[in-house]
């Protein structure tokens, strides 16, 4: 006759694995959920308003050291960089539950691009342009402002790349010679992926609107809000920031210059970062370093007005010439 085991005989033997173990079904939800998104994108074009208004009122150092002559000889304000700065920062503030490793690579990636781009926008000196000037500058032992917001972008990429890969788990965890290198080439491709978006941002900043309609056309990546690195944030604050001075720049009151240009690839570049694998991030790399090289031997407005549909799309919103 069998006997019910009882209470005190000890744990069940386990004989094979169950169907429902695995991971509770908790830990598959998203962190970043929709009204965080949402938030930062609403709170990032309150924070360009006001910051823009501040700028207009009491502009640093003088409005005259922000005042540019445009294409048509007309005074255009650089305060619109700043104000995009702090319009993402405060996008990104305001999702403060989301990932906090993914929000501090992009207050980094904003932050440092904007303040090197400032530098390059306020003191620029010689008349070297492009990756290739300032290099040559370097090799006669002149150091240009275009080089030391090369350098500062650099840094920065790097900065936001070792938040963001702190706690990668597609980087392997046995053998400590191979995790080390993988780890190390893998900061070295966030780094210049975050640092060379920035860069190609600032490239395509040559007419009016033209790099925030390019940032409003990130804004897809923000709508599934399912990665669990929070970069659909990052997204939504640099979108609502581009869609709040969209309109002063096609007025060519204000422009973007390279504060605002360069924190906005920047930011794009961390989200980028956050939410690819590594095929997804060697494979943006390459076509940011193709981009860069070709932008050395080509014009971009060229092209874009030579082809139709990208042409429309660059005028739409602009004045007349």
């Amino acid at each position: 006759m069998s006997r019910r085991r009882g209470p005190d005989q000890g744990p069940r033997v386990d004989r094979g694995p169950r169907v429902d173990q695995g991971p509770h079904p908790r830990q598959d939800v998203p962190d970043v959920r929709w009204p965080q998104v949402l938030r930062a994108g609403v709170r990032a074009a309150g924070a360009f308003g006001a910051a823009a208004s501040l700028l207009r009122a009491f502009p640093p150092g003088g409005r005259a050291r922000w005042t540019r002559t445009n294409h048509r000889g007309e005074p255009v304000s650089l305060l619109e960089g700043p104000a995009w700065v702090a319009g993402a920062v405060g996008g990104i503030l305001a999702a403060g539950t989301a990932p906090g490793r993914t929000r501090a690579a992009g207050l980094v990636a904003a932050v440092s691009a904007g303040a090197f781009g400032a530098v390059d926008d306020l003191a620029e000196h010689g008349s070297s342009k492009g990756l290739r000037g300032h290099l040559r500058e370097l090799r006669h032992g002149r150091v240009t402002t275009g080089t030391l917001k090369i350098l500062g972008l650099g840094a920065g990429g790097l900065a936001a790349a070792a938040l963001l890969g702190a706690d990668d788990p597609s980087l392997p965890e046995s053998g400590r010679l191979r995790s080390a290198l993988c780890r190390g080439g893998d900061l070295a491709v966030r780094g210049a992926l975050v640092a060379g978006t920035a860069n190609l941002a600032n490239l395509f900043d040559l007419r009016p609107g033209r790099a925030l309609k390019l940032g409003l056309l990130a804004a897809p990546a923000a709508l599934p809000a399912t990665d669990r690195r929070g970069s659909a944030v990052l997204v939504a604050a640099a979108v609502g920031s581009c869609a709040a001075g969209l309109g002063d720049d096609l007025g060519e009151r204000t422009m973007l210059g390279d504060t605002g240009a360069n924190a906005l690839g920047a930011v794009l570049g961390t989200a980028l970062a956050a939410r690819a694998g590594r095929r997804g991030r060697l494979g943006a790399l390459a076509v940011v370093t193709a981009l860069t090289l070709a932008s050395e031997q080509i014009s971009f407005t060229r092209v874009i007005e030579a082809t139709p549909g990208l042409r429309e799309f660059d005028a739409l919103g602009r004045r007349p010439r």
